[in-house]
């Protein structure tokens, strides 16, 4: 897989497919900038080594498309007079910029997903892309999991590389699946078991030690029959874990309410006391002391989604604790990923405690369950 160090880019027109997906208020400000920080090594680079610099993006909020005004306001901010947001995909106000460019400069089309052809893998879209550029960098690695037409078609119509952060991305998950210092302790939580079931039993075969946070916990021990009474996901992929591994640490107690969440409510007990009208909302003390004594003798720890429902005071202790308990071991290789563990690691103020943070949530799973993702496929990783 070619890095962007494999190249001269001086006076070239470089297509960079950025993920700037951030979170954006109802006033159109953008609420958290971790995935626009964490694209501008690889900007500056370009910049600075006087490519013409054409940023790609997607923007979603509340699950509309929406202009990505607010990112450029954002990249206004750091770049200044080089920067320029053209409110156009592929129109004839988006060519004449781009052969208006000089240089250094730095340009944002509008949002991908204005045009149907990106999410249906569209060719013509793709090579009406193409002609902007002559090069493409690939520095979205939380959209490499997708065959969009920018991530897993357009790389393979220009010399194409990946970008800093996706590079960084391959080889710090790359070495917990293959070569992580030991013991590797993974914690998984989070509430959508379809989506991480792979990745558990995957993580469970690699790690010496797996944690699961307080739904997934249950979730387990309802489908062996040892909680009775819960709903249980139709998961075949559930019959592949032996609750008699040793690796495979569940939650002993929790902190407990009701399914309607009165805040009336609230207790701590354990699994096996689950009333049916209650929910187990984040792990309990005795499960925190048993999962901190495994994380303090850890050499590498990843850690993908929070234990608990952590948005609720009630129920932010188990993650927060935790959280705590991994920064405490100064010794470790320390990972975290996805969404709601960035935002929650956010909230505590120790985003900045941990080794690496990954940008992907649903990419970074995939490529942990051990699956190809299109996206590097299209830049010849594994090739």
């Amino acid at each position: 897989m070619r890095t962007i160090k494999d190249y001269n880019f001086s006076q070239r027109k470089v297509l960079v497919r950025c993920d700037f997906n951030v979170p954006i208020s109802e006033e159109g400000e953008v609420l958290e900038e971790f995935r626009i920080k964490a694209a501008l090594p690889t900007i500056e680079y370009l910049s600075k080594n006087r490519a013409k610099v054409i940023l790609l993006s997607h923007l979603e909020a509340k699950e509309k498309v929406v202009s990505l005004a607010p990112v450029a306001k954002k990249l206004k901010e750091i770049f200044g007079e080089k920067f320029e947001f053209v409110p156009d995909l592929i129109g004839e106000r988006a060519r004449e910029k781009i052969n208006q460019m000089r240089e250094g400069e730095i340009v944002l089309l509008e949002n991908l997903r204005f045009h149907k052809g990106e999410k249906e893998g569209d060719l013509q879209f793709a090579k009406t892309l193409s002609q902007f550029g002559d090069f493409y960098v690939n520095e979205a690695f939380s959209c490499s999991h997708r065959k969009h037409a920018s991530i897993y078609i357009l790389p393979r119509l220009l010399p194409s590389a990946a970008g800093f952060l996706l590079e960084k991305e391959v080889n710090t998950l790359s070495k917990i699946l293959k070569n992580p210092e030991r013991p590797l302790v993974s914690i998984i939580g989070g509430i959508k078991i379809d989506t991480k079931m792979k990745t558990i039993l995957n993580l469970l075969e690699k790690s010496d030690h797996l944690l699961l946070g307080s739904k997934f916990g249950e979730i387990v021990l309802a489908h062996k029959a040892i909680l009775v009474g819960r709903e249980v996901p139709q998961e075949e992929l559930l019959d592949k874990i032996e609750l008699t591994n040793p690796k495979l640490h569940l939650p002993v107690d929790g902190r407990i309410g009701l399914k309607d969440k009165n805040e009336s409510y609230f207790r701590i007990g354990s699994i096996g006391t689950l009333k049916k009208e209650e929910e187990i909302y984040d792990i309990g003390p005795e499960t925190i002391k048993v999962f901190s004594q495994i994380i303090k003798g850890a050499k590498t720890i990843f850690w993908s989604g929070p234990l608990g429902m952590f948005e609720d005071k009630r129920f932010e202790f188990g993650t927060k604790e935790i959280a705590q308990a991994i920064i405490k071991n100064h010794s470790a290789f320390k990972v975290a990923g996805g969404g709601d563990t960035i935002f929650a690691l956010n909230s505590f103020s120790l985003l900045q405690k941990f080794d690496f943070i990954s940008t992907g949530g649903g990419a970074m799973l995939e490529f942990l369950a051990g699956e190809k993702l299109p996206g590097l496929e299209a830049l010849g990783y594994g090739d």
